[in-house]
């Protein structure tokens, strides 16, 4: 048979160009910015862990559009142009689709105001907690998979006055995080009756932090520490040395281990907090509990492990509800998967979100931290944990939701 030597010429070159474009067929590429140095360190491994685990249980189960989702991971240093500068790199020069953290409010909030909301990439914070982020002009690239401070003061002035605390002083790390959580709990704490007699920001990295707990100080009223550990052990250590306080109430960023062990349990008995967390009698909760333990072991007693899990399992499934990884598509989807009327998936069903979503049927992820239904301002709802220590240890003594 005699062929045309023009349309052979055709067909070869459509054949090239088809096959240079799935050669050219990028994956998913999510990126992360943790803090994995800095006053915050202690936080980053196990907020990483769980970042990689649902990369992990993501991939096993065939990944996005047929590719294995890939993750970069960079160090914020706990500091605001350090963060930004690594968000930059995984932006401009990794080409992420999609960037996870960061996890202090005084980080995320520079990155999402000089890079991704300029550059056009949606980023999930798994541990921010700021009220301002709420309405921060972001172009509605900025999520959050952790409720605001404005629950979490509310849920803390609650369980003071419970515990029977009438008055408090606050000490609060003078960044975002620190002033708007210091606000929404004294408010809350005044409209049920307390007291707060002394209030002050405090700069990190000093050396000496006795001016500011002698200045908040009233002699017997406990101490809210508002803060991160690195810091926030020497400031303990100093009121402690001083005899300004020796009854404390915590918040979310100092629930670490290490402040335990290097005071002292003696010191820190007895003391209580709270930190968003989920409640653990849910299958969603019992599937992340089980595989993390598979993969790194017991899951350690610090908050926004399972947040940054399921900020992944977010942006994998906006993906693949889009059939895209381009960045904008992926934002226009991220609400998409949290359909009250859908299929109920979790953490564990990335299969059969898959195909529930080939088969033009909405879903509705339901993760490991409760559900992550991003409401217009990419904010969630959800549950804190009232923990205190006791014998040495981190103990939850309730999981509830606030009442706002």
């Amino acid at each position: 048979m005699k062929t045309n030597g023009k349309l052979v010429g055709a067909l070869g070159a459509l054949s090239f160009v088809m096959l240079a474009g799935a050669a050219q067929a990028e994956p998913l590429r999510i990126g992360a910015v943790m803090p994995m140095t800095g006053d915050l360190q202690a936080y980053g491994e196990s907020s990483r862990n769980g970042a990689q685990l649902a990369i992990d249980e993501i991939n096993a189960a065939g990944g996005v559009m047929g590719e294995p989702v890939e993750f970069e991971l960079a160090d914020t240093q706990t500091e605001p142009q350090a963060g930004v500068d690594a968000a930059q790199r995984l932006v401009s020069v990794q080409g992420v689709s999609a960037v996870v953290g960061a996890l202090s409010s005084g980080v995320t909030i520079p990155v999402a105001s000089s890079v991704t909301s300029q550059e056009g990439v949606p980023q999930i914070s798994n541990a921010s907690t700021s009220p301002v982020m709420t309405d921060l002009d972001d172009n509605d690239f900025l999520f959050r998979t952790t409720p605001s401070d404005a629950f979490q003061g509310v849920a803390l002035a609650s369980v003071a006055v419970e515990k029977g605390v009438d008055s408090v002083s606050i000490l609060y790390i003078n960044n975002d995080y620190g002033e708007g959580l210091a606000d929404a709990f004294e408010a809350a704490f005044n409209d049920a009756g307390g007291t707060v007699v002394g209030r002050s920001g405090y700069e990190p990295g000093q050396a000496s932090y006795r001016g500011e707990l002698s200045q908040v100080s009233d002699g017997s009223s406990p101490l809210l520490l508002i803060g991160y550990p690195e810091n926030g052990q020497t400031i303990l250590r100093q009121a402690l040395e001083g005899g300004h306080f020796t009854e404390f109430l915590f918040t979310d960023g100092m629930k670490s281990p290490q402040i335990v062990e290097n005071l002292g349990a003696q010191f820190l008995n007895g003391s209580f907090g709270t930190a968003a967390e989920a409640r653990d009698d849910t299958d969603a909760a019992q599937h992340f509990a089980s595989a993390y333990e598979s993969a790194y072991g017991e899951v350690p007693p610090v908050p926004y492990i399972d947040t940054a899990y399921d900020a992944v399992y977010a942006i994998a499934l906006a993906s693949a509800a889009a059939d895209s990884t381009d960045p904008v598509a992926i934002r226009d989807h991220l609400r998409a998967i949290n359909d009250p009327d859908g299929e109920v998936v979790g953490p564990g069903d990335f299969a059969e979100a898959l195909e529930l979503l080939a088969a033009g049927t909405a879903i509705n992820y339901e993760g490991a931290s409760g559900p992550v239904d991003f409401d217009a301002n990419g904010d969630v709802g959800g549950t804190f944990a009232h923990w205190e220590i006791q014998d040495g240890e981190y103990v939850t003594v309730r999981v509830f939701e606030p009442a706002m």
